[in-house]
């Protein structure tokens, strides 16, 4: 089977604790969405579940990753990360449950509610860290 090729790539490095630039990969993924003429609620979908999933790279981990690819009907998006990895991700998809530290929720982050967010915005997601030393968020969004 030969693979489909996106309409478009993208690539955004993400930097651990970096709070400034946390936001840059999402707002970039918006744009190009916009440049696309894809409907405004499937950007909003896809802003959500991207912003959520860079903070949590920005929070949790030491640094990481986001591929983007775009396909006439679909956006996936693929997150990963190194870090600590995710110990139950069933209680980790529970609204509120939160393993932030202090200092992130003091800048106002941390709620709780990245995963399900996330998940509330996918039409499709696979969440693996099994491996404990990473979390790999493969999330797709249909046109």
């Amino acid at each position: 089977m030969i693979e489909e090729e996106p309409i478009i790539k993208l690539h955004y490095d993400i930097i651990s604790g970096d709070y400034i630039k946390g936001g840059e990969a999402s707002s970039n993924i918006k744009k190009a969405l916009m440049q696309l003429g894809i409907d405004n609620k499937i950007i909003r979908r896809v802003c959500v579940a991207s912003y959520e999933a860079e903070i949590n790279i920005v929070i949790h981990s030491f640094g990481g990753y986001m591929e983007v690819k775009i396909f006439d009907d679909r956006i996936e998006i693929v997150a990963a990360d190194t870090g600590p990895g995710i110990k139950d991700i069933e209680l980790a998809l529970t609204e509120g449950y939160s393993t932030a530290t202090e200092g992130a929720r003091e800048m106002g982050f941390g709620a709780g509610m990245g995963l399900p967010n996330i998940k509330n915005n996918c039409d499709e997601l696979e969440i693996d860290s099994s491996h404990g030393n990473s979390t790999i968020i493969t999330m797709k969004i249909y046109f």
